[in-house]
């Protein structure tokens, strides 16, 4: 008998297992469903944001007729501003914001810091200088630029890994590695100004303001290309940014390379850093803002986190130079002001933050 009620015990407590098993799982279906039904959400919202950055402008579009010119109902000017001035500008934001985010939120498993990005840590600065020196010294132009503004960032990024690697630094010196880092391509930059001539002064300060409003379809196409490539990177290898973040040990002892990942990463964050750079200038702290955002609506998933960082990013660079047309009109404000402006609160808290703690 007491056989019998040891055994009877014993599928109780399985029982309650399975049950709290079963349970555990329906709720982390309801929580994915969730998030993703925030992201359609964020998705609509961006939507409703391209409609408003396609319509505000010194001369403003009404919806009805816009909509018209989208759907190629219409053959006015209201097309030709639509379609030659307006959208480019738009997919350019998007672009670019969503490439800058999914920069910061690599940079910041990778280092695991959340201070690090490409502005912070004097990457976008570095490629910057080398799209100034293809300029000034070199005459080059076009895919010429990308190659020596992505030589400039590498060149960054290799000192940051550098330092954090050999000379074991920690996040905090890091974040000061690269304020001196920018400070150093900065100046240089500026040298280079010293001695070039009025349009290729007019261009390196284009690209310091940081701006989207010059952007073509074939210099959009490249970023593109380079964005979906980093995205396609790190969404794939969620598992092993997730496993970084708890530490490089554990990472390796869960079959991670770190260091092979740690390079690969940084790579494609050169890369889209420079392209967005040559392009469109230095945009800083959208790559600071956007994935600490996405942290706090979708926690550390990163197969949830990566699209949504993206897409935050693109939202957040679109709203911003929607919102400079919308307060200047023609031409607007350089969409680099406006991020620097959002960005460098939000630096300063998360610095204090970390000194508190």
């Amino acid at each position: 008998m007491a056989f019998f009620y040891f055994e009877r015990g014993s599928l109780g407590v399985q029982d309650n297992g399975l049950l709290d098993k079963r349970s555990s799982s329906l709720r982390f279906k309801r929580y994915v469903r969730s998030k993703r039904r925030l992201i359609l959400l964020l998705c609509f919202l961006g939507s409703l944001v391209i409609l408003v950055s396609l319509s505000v402008g010194a001369y403003r579009i009404p919806y009805g007729e816009l909509i018209e010119a989208l759907l190629g109902m219409s053959s006015g000017k209201q097309a030709i501003l639509v379609w030659n001035i307006r959208l480019p500008r738009t997919v350019a934001s998007l672009v670019v914001g969503a490439g800058l985010a999914l920069a910061g939120l690599t940079l910041q498993s990778l280092l695991r810091n959340p201070l690090a990005s490409p502005s912070t840590l004097g990457i976008s600065q570095g490629a910057a200088f080398g799209a100034a020196v293809s300029v000034v010294v070199f005459k080059l132009k076009y895919l010429s630029i990308t190659i020596f503004a992505f030589g400039g960032s590498f060149l960054a990024t290799i000192i940051i890994l550098f330092l954090g690697k050999l000379k074991r630094l920690t996040p905090e010196s890091i974040i000061l590695s690269g304020v001196a880092l920018s400070s150093l391509f900065s100046a240089a930059t500026v040298l280079i100004q010293y001695i070039a001539n009025e349009t290729e002064l007019a261009t390196i300060v284009f690209w310091t303001f940081g701006d989207v409003s010059r952007s073509n379809w074939q210099e959009i196409g490249v970023t593109a290309f380079a964005v979906f490539i980093a995205l396609g990177f790190v969404y794939f290898r969620s598992w092993d940014f997730m496993a970084i973040e708890s530490g490089e040990e554990s990472a390796k002892g869960l079959g991670v390379s770190v260091e092979r990942l740690r390079w690969q990463g940084m790579a494609l964050v050169a890369i889209v850093s420079s392209v967005a750079t040559a392009f469109h200038g230095v945009i800083a702290f959208v790559g600071l803002i956007a994935p600490h955002a996405a942290r706090r609506l979708f926690g550390s998933n990163y197969s949830l986190l990566v699209p949504a960082t993206s897409l935050l990013g693109a939202l957040l660079l679109l709203g911003a130079d929607t919102a400079g047309r919308a307060i200047i009109g023609s031409g607007g404000l350089p969409v680099g002001v406006i991020t620097s402006f959002m960005g460098a609160p939000l630096f300063l808290y998360l610095l204090m933050r970390g000194y508190r703690r």
